[in-house]
């Protein structure tokens, strides 16, 4: 297993499932913290939040996933190495837990998102209990494509404000748009603020969240 530095918050009790939250470009892996309490507050799960592999470029401080030529579009070289780091390391993290990816939501901020995207979504990856996606895209890269046929009726919560300045809403929208007609379960919010978490989404996501793990819905095995 390839190692990333990383925050784990323990569950109040033997754990339901994982609840993993993926920073965005420039923070690290405690800025996403206070959300698993937020998104899960009987502590239901254990939580997990790992800090990205590369430092920010130029002296730019904090740490991102990948570097970025351009808004959707993260550089070949820097997201596939990061891509085979981070779901070789979550794998590992979940097995050794003894929680199965289909009692496991991921999510994540920005860049965060992308990657969350990328782990759920990916070639022959196993589909996550559901995927927590705020403010970024699917990610279009070289030599990777998401795997959308066999993932009917995954849970997708997406959450974007209609005037982010960094990546545009248009991104969420065409998200919503591809998901959907590959008959994923998406639950879309579009906010009126800008690149940010709005607190008027949290009570629907910290019940999305709730619902993945109620009972029936999510099995005890890939």
């Amino acid at each position: 297993m390839l190692d990333l530095v990383h925050v784990v918050r323990e569950a109040a009790g033997e754990p339901a499932g994982a609840l993993i939250l993926l920073h965005g470009r420039g923070a690290d892996e405690h800025d996403l913290v206070p959300m698993l309490d937020e998104l899960d507050p009987e502590r239901r799960l254990v939580g997990l939040t790992p800090g990205a592999p590369l430092p920010g470029p130029g002296g730019m401080g904090g740490r991102w996933w990948y570097m970025v030529p351009r808004v959707g579009y993260p550089d070949p070289a820097t997201f596939h190495a990061t891509y085979a780091q981070l779901t070789s390391f979550l794998d590992g993290w979940l097995q050794e837990r003894g929680i199965p990816w289909t009692r496991t939501v991921i999510g994540g901020f920005s860049m965060g998102c992308a990657m969350s995207y990328a782990t759920g979504l990916g070639p022959g990856r196993p589909s996550p209990a559901g995927i927590l996606a705020m403010s970024a895209f699917i990610p279009t890269v070289e030599r990777w494509q998401p795997e959308l046929d066999t993932r009917a009726d995954l849970p997708v919560f997406i959450a974007h404000g209609s005037r982010d300045p960094v990546i545009s809403v248009q991104f969420a929208r065409d998200a919503r748009r591809r998901l959907e007609s590959a008959g994923l379960d998406v639950d879309y919010h579009e906010h009126q603020g800008g690149h940010h978490i709005d607190h008027r989404a949290l009570p629907p996501m910290t019940a999305w969240v709730a619902a993945r793990f109620a009972q029936g819905r999510a099995p005890v095995s890939d």
